[in-house]
């Protein structure tokens, strides 16, 4: 028996949690009530997940991933600076936004698959083995990263000129 999924085999059951409005979380797979922490243990295990309204059925997973980050800013050792968190905020209702959520997206995943990418190649390494790869630029892998940010970072710019020059002939003014 093979352990290969067939393409388009069904996915991993969705876990369902429901969220009560005694502000419980309550996993239906374990029949138990769960923390934020236990919830943050699922998403870094991926296990598939929903948190759902107990009452409406409101999908509330969005909700219930931005309390997590905002526990772990809170927490003492903070991913983003305020410059950073302003930046986003600022970014919100503007025409760039939706723009702005996928180049954040494709970053992070680029840097995830850099990450597991690495950790693949560096199994069995030794720790002299580490220091030497550390001394040596590494410019396939994380070039390749850095190139694809540019690359994102000037069709970003690009289509705020863009969108700049359609709003100032909206107003019939010339750049």
């Amino acid at each position: 028996m093979t352990s290969k999924k067939a393409p388009g085999a069904a996915k991993p059951a969705q876990r369902v949690i429901k969220k009560y409005p005694n502000r419980r979380l309550y996993d239906t797979e374990t029949s138990t009530y769960i923390t934020l922490a236990e919830v943050k243990q699922l998403v870094m295990e991926n296990h598939p997940f929903v948190v759902r309204d107990a009452k409406t059925n409101e999908d509330l997973t969005r909700s219930i991933l931005l309390q997590i980050i905002l526990e772990e800013e809170a927490g003492g050792a903070p991913m983003f600076s305020e410059a950073a968190l302003a930046n986003i905020i600022r970014f919100y209702g503007h025409a760039m936004q939706g723009f702005m959520g996928t180049y954040l997206e494709k970053n992070v995943q680029a840097f995830t698959d850099l990450q597991t990418q690495m950790a693949e190649q560096s199994k069995g390494l030794t720790p002299e083995m580490w220091a030497q790869f550390a001394a040596v630029p590494v410019p396939g892998v994380a070039g390749n990263y850095m190139e694809q940010s540019k690359r994102m970072f000037e069709t970003m710019q690009e289509q705020m000129q863009k969108n700049t020059e359609q709003m100032l002939g909206a107003f019939g003014l010339k750049k």
